[in-house]
């Protein structure tokens, strides 16, 4: 890439090459000496000292060459740099990078491994990367079309796959019959605006709420427990919920052929080994953080089209508006102070390269960013210290009252054969060890919320350093745009910030258990009450938070006062 890429692969190949050495010079005798004893462990030296010096010359030439060859490129490389040019690291060459064609790649791609799985090879639609949430988009897809289609669009889809499958057109085809019926059945639903409507929401009329009431999704479970629908446009779907969401996906898929397939465990195991690849979570990431820039790149308008300082009062007037409003929610603070200064120190990091002497500015910006990272990193790191001591501790703690039930069981059971009375209170005292079983699992959340909360902030801070990139070497505006969008977004990452520190952004803490048990709770609530179709807006279940709140605050006043009383 230039001479300082040059200089750094240099250098590890000359490590490389010396560690390699060293450690031949140890192995290879004692190796010898196995197989041939003294006669062998001489050779072994022989050879060992070969290696020893053979290795890390051969590391610092291949160093010196990749030396030369980054400062040979050093001068492409300022200029393809000045000219707004950005290194791909997969191709090894400098591009334009295009944010809109980036859009339309990712759109493709996704189509492309959606047409793999269904086996329609390379003919499904593109789809859109803004298109619109809907419960069930099967006739959408029937007619290859986006849930954002208009009424024109799925007309014209309808027609053109009425002609592929009529019974009359397909004479040899004996489900054409029943495919020209459910497309039928798709359009009627779809070309009415008021059932389409009820579709988006509930899904197809015969979907079996019953067994909808079951399924809990993780994108709407994540999204009542952290509150993250209002920063949702900023940050994406959080991945610790697309996580969760594919693993159960991929485990009720398991469980589909184990039922309908009379298949073993293992054996549907070994079936979807794999169904979500690595490279479709790598696109669902791509495709996040392409949403993100595409949504920033909506949100700082008002600012690249302001003609005068009224209008760039009023951009920072609206940001403040939004962050005071996500700041009164569960979490905003948090979200807040973490969108907030990775926004701001991208823009500072763009802006520092572009307008400062030597680009000293980016570099300050950089240094900051690495600093926090750090910080972050070693806070994970403790989060996920704490929650595994805290969960195995919990865990040892169920496993001995699980053990000492069974022993009372057991124990029940001798008395009964011996002809004795069965244990007293046995009952009773079954029900208390489940209760402290199921207490013990519960002083576990806190600490597991803790470390979601780390990956959270670790999520969101590279997902918008890739998104602000995006942004501000979209090659399809002029330098003179994308240093007002870096600008531009430097400004809500400052109000962002600022506002979210002044509510406690930057001290956050999951430690309250009754906070923390009302949000599971409604949680569950909501996903079950939105797979039945029903709906639940976020004011409703910030409502129901402290409903549920109130609620335990009662139950454990009582349970304080009856105890007094006693």
């Amino acid at each position: 890439k230039d001479g300082w890429a040059g200089i750094s692969s240099g250098l590890k190949s000359a490590t490389k090459g010396t560690v390699a050495g060293m450690a031949s010079l140890i192995a290879q005798p004692i190796a010898g000496a196995q197989e041939g004893g003294v006669k062998g462990f001489f050779g072994g030296l022989a050879t060992g000292v070969a290696s020893a010096v053979a290795l890390p010359v051969t590391g610092i030439c291949v160093g010196a060459y990749q030396v030369g060859r980054g400062v040979a490129n050093s001068v492409e490389a300022v200029n393809a740099s000045k000219a707004g040019m950005q290194w791909d690291q997969e191709k090894r060459e400098w591009i334009f990078y295009y944010l809109n064609k980036d859009k339309t790649e990712v759109e493709e791609l996704e189509a492309a491994i959606k047409a793999a799985k269904d086996g329609t090879g390379g003919d499904a639609s593109k789809t859109d990367i803004n298109e619109k949430k809907v419960k069930d988009r099967e006739f959408y897809d029937l007619m290859g079309v986006s849930t954002n289609a208009s009424a024109g669009e799925i007309k014209k889809a309808y027609y053109k796959e009425a002609r592929k499958c009529h019974p009359d057109k397909c004479p040899d085809d004996p489900e054409a019959a029943k495919k020209f019926q459910t497309l039928g059945h798709a359009y009627q639903i779809l070309s009415n605006e008021q059932s389409r409507a009820n579709y988006d929401k509930n899904g197809k009329p015969d979907s079996n709420s019953a067994d909808a009431a079951n399924e809990i999704d993780p994108l709407v479970f994540f999204a009542v427990m952290f509150g993250s629908h209002l920063v949702e446009p900023y940050v994406g779907e959080l991945w610790i919920a697309t996580t969760a969401d594919t693993m159960m996906k991929d485990a009720m898929e398991q469980q589909q052929a184990m039922d309908t397939e009379n298949m073993t465990e293992e054996e549907a195991a070994a079936l979807l080994a794999g169904k979500t690849t690595s490279e479709e979570m790598l696109l669902k990431q791509r495709k996040r953080e392409v949403r993100c820039a595409l949504n920033l790149r909506e949100k700082i308008m008002p600012y690249l089209e302001a003609k005068d300082e009224d209008d760039l009062i009023t951009f920072k007037t609206s940001v403040q508006s939004e962050a005071a409003k996500i700041a009164a929610t569960s979490f905003g603070a948090t979200f807040l102070v973490t969108i907030g200064f990775a926004l701001q120190v991208e823009g500072e990091e763009f802006l520092g390269f572009q307008n400062t002497a030597l680009g000293v500015g980016g570099h300050a910006a950089r240094w900051k960013k690495t600093r926090k990272s750090t910080q972050n990193n070693f806070k994970l790191m403790g989060a996920g210290i704490n929650a595994a001591t805290t969960g195995r501790k919990a865990m040892k703690e169920v496993e001995s009252a699980q053990r000492a039930m069974e022993e009372r069981r057991a124990q029940d059971n001798v008395n009964r054969e011996l002809g004795g009375d069965a244990t007293e209170g046995e009952s009773a005292m079954d029900e208390e060890q489940a209760k402290l079983a199921a207490q013990k699992l519960e002083e576990t959340i806190p600490a597991l919320l803790e470390l979601a909360w780390a990956i959270n902030i670790r999520d969101i801070s590279r997902t918008l350093k890739h998104a602000c990139k995006k942004l501000f070497t979209d090659a399809e505006v002029p330098m003179a745009t994308r240093i007002q969008r870096a600008e531009a977004v430097r400004i809500i990452g400052e109000e962002f910030y600022n506002i979210g520190k002044a509510n406690g952004g930057e001290k956050y803490s999951v430690k309250d258990a009754a906070d923390i048990k009302a949000r599971a709770e409604v949680a569950v609530m909501t996903t079950m009450a939105k797979a039945q179709g029903q709906e639940v807006s976020e004011d409703d279940t910030e409502e129901m938070i402290k409903q549920a709140k109130n609620m335990r605050a009662d139950a454990a006043n009582e349970g304080g006062a009856e105890t007094r009383s006693n």
